[in-house]
């Protein structure tokens, strides 16, 4: 047998040990396979030309919604923990606004969009084992979620860290935990197969899926995009935002030149001396948002030969305790599941307004999200201000206070500051923000010392 040939048969019976399925183990061996074989994982600009004019969500015809929402199952992404927030629980429990966390504010649109059309609209989540058990606990507390027929879950794979210099399985026996690593958002075709999910989705009668994060409560299901969809035979749809300086380093759609084939480029993936190229978000105009509407039959077929998608490889590489930087140098190996566009060839993008995208990744991001910037309506969808929907405040809190969501919290005591006159907030330093404190204009705040804005402060210009 080949070292090659070792490596593969090795991650392979090691994932098997561990319960992976079929599906999660030979994605990952192609991976492997192509990352031996010094298969290209960057693609250069000169390959790619700018992706062509978008069909926009506001110019499409309006649709009937029970009719378009029938067969449709919503997918959130729920494998993260809120660990960038000093959180050792799924991302998913944080509150999100008005005391309901983001699984709430989920939960509630989905009951929202049954009652007001009648359909059935599953909601699944892709968990991790990090996150299944605190989750499933709190659906326990929301009975009526469940649609019959249809589990509440399915788990994603985790795949071994290789050993930078061998590529094979590295092994840390002073935390084995260490020696695997989730496989990126990528891995969700492969385990909605594995475990059954698709297979019972289709049998149940939904042939369309919205797959989403589920830090980002503005994608939601759109019956608009549903009649789409089948309207146009659609098998892949991504929804794509125009870009701004904020994205340039976010993945950009673009057309491959040899084939006219659309593909999802991401800043891994870009050689180091056209980074420059790729940050030109006027060029590279479409961003992916990471909210994607699949063919559940489509896919089923593109999987039906057993070889899954061969979604490129992103290469990570860390050490295996990310802790500390001594230990054994180790490649990840990830995908993106927006790189699936790539194997749809009537693959389709969809701009959409900024009010579908809202990730929250940091939490400058949710002090925004909390803030009167945003309304919580009584479907439970969360809309910016009409008139801050398209230029939400810029927010930089600084680190070394603000990052850890318990610091955050003990910092605003009270709530966040009224942001909706607001275009940007930068703080340095450790600044407690009393009740009803004003932001308005372009404000920067920064302190030597620990300091306390009294209650009903208003921030003017350069304060």
């Amino acid at each position: 047998m080949s070292s090659e040939a070792g490596q593969v048969t090795q991650a392979a019976e090691k994932m098997r040990a561990a319960g992976q399925t079929d599906e999660a183990i030979r994605a990952f061996g192609s991976a492997l396979e192509r990352v031996r074989s010094g298969a290209a994982t960057l693609i250069a600009s000169s390959e790619l030309e700018p992706a062509p004019g978008v069909t926009a969500l506001e110019d499409l015809p309006e649709a009937d919604p029970a009719q378009a929402l029938e067969a449709v199952a919503l997918v959130k992404l729920n494998g993260g923990l809120a660990t960038s927030m000093g959180l050792n629980q799924p991302k998913s429990l944080v509150e999100a606004r008005e005391g309901r966390s983001f699984l709430e504010i989920i939960i509630g649109q989905t009951l929202a969009l049954r009652r007001r059309y009648g359909v059935p609209l599953p909601l699944v989540l892709m968990n991790s084992q990090a996150t299944r058990e605190a989750t499933l606990a709190a659906l326990a507390e929301h009975p009526e979620i469940k649609v019959d027929g249809v589990p509440l879950d399915f788990l994603q794979s985790m795949v071994p860290k290789l050993a930078a210099d061998a590529l094979e399985p590295v092994s840390w026996p002073e935390d084995p935990s260490l020696e695997w690593n989730p496989p990126g958002h990528g891995d969700v075709y492969a385990a909605l197969r594995g475990s059954g999910m698709l297979a019972g989705l289709l049998e149940h009668g939904y042939r369309y899926v919205l797959i989403a994060n589920a830090d980002n409560l503005g994608s939601t299901v759109d019956a608009r995009i549903a009649a789409h969809m089948a309207r146009k035979q659609i098998p892949f749809l991504m929804e794509v935002a125009q870009g701004t300086e904020a994205d340039r380093k976010g993945g950009h759609i673009a057309r491959r030149r040899r084939d006219g084939q659309l593909v999802l480029r991401e800043t891994a993936q870009t050689p180091e001396d056209d980074q420059e190229s790729f940050r030109d978000y006027r060029r590279w105009r479409y961003y992916n948002t990471n909210s994607l509407w699949v063919d559940l039959q489509a896919l089923d077929d593109a999987l039906a030969g057993g070889e899954g998608l061969e979604l490129p490889v992103i290469i990570n590489r860390k050490t295996v305790d990310p802790r500390d930087s001594h230990s054994t140098p180790v490649l990840q190996l990830e995908s993106a599941m927006g790189a699936a566009i790539a194997s749809f060839a009537q693959a389709s993008l969809l701009l959409v307004p900024r009010t579908r995208f809202a990730p929250v990744k940091t939490t400058d991001d949710l002090l925004v999200l909390r803030s009167d910037v945003y309304t919580l309506e009584d479907d439970y969808r969360v809309l910016p201000l009409p008139e801050r929907a398209e230029r939400l405040p810029f927010v930089e809190l600084d680190s070394r206070y603000y990052k850890l969501l318990d610091e955050f919290e003990l910092r605003l005591p009270d709530g966040p500051p009224s942001l909706r006159g607001a275009e940007r907030l930068v703080v340095h330093g450790d600044v407690t923000f009393g009740r009803g404190v004003v932001v308005r204009g372009s404000v920067e705040l920064t302190v030597d010392e620990p300091r306390r804005l009294e209650d009903g402060t208003v921030l003017r210009g350069d304060a």
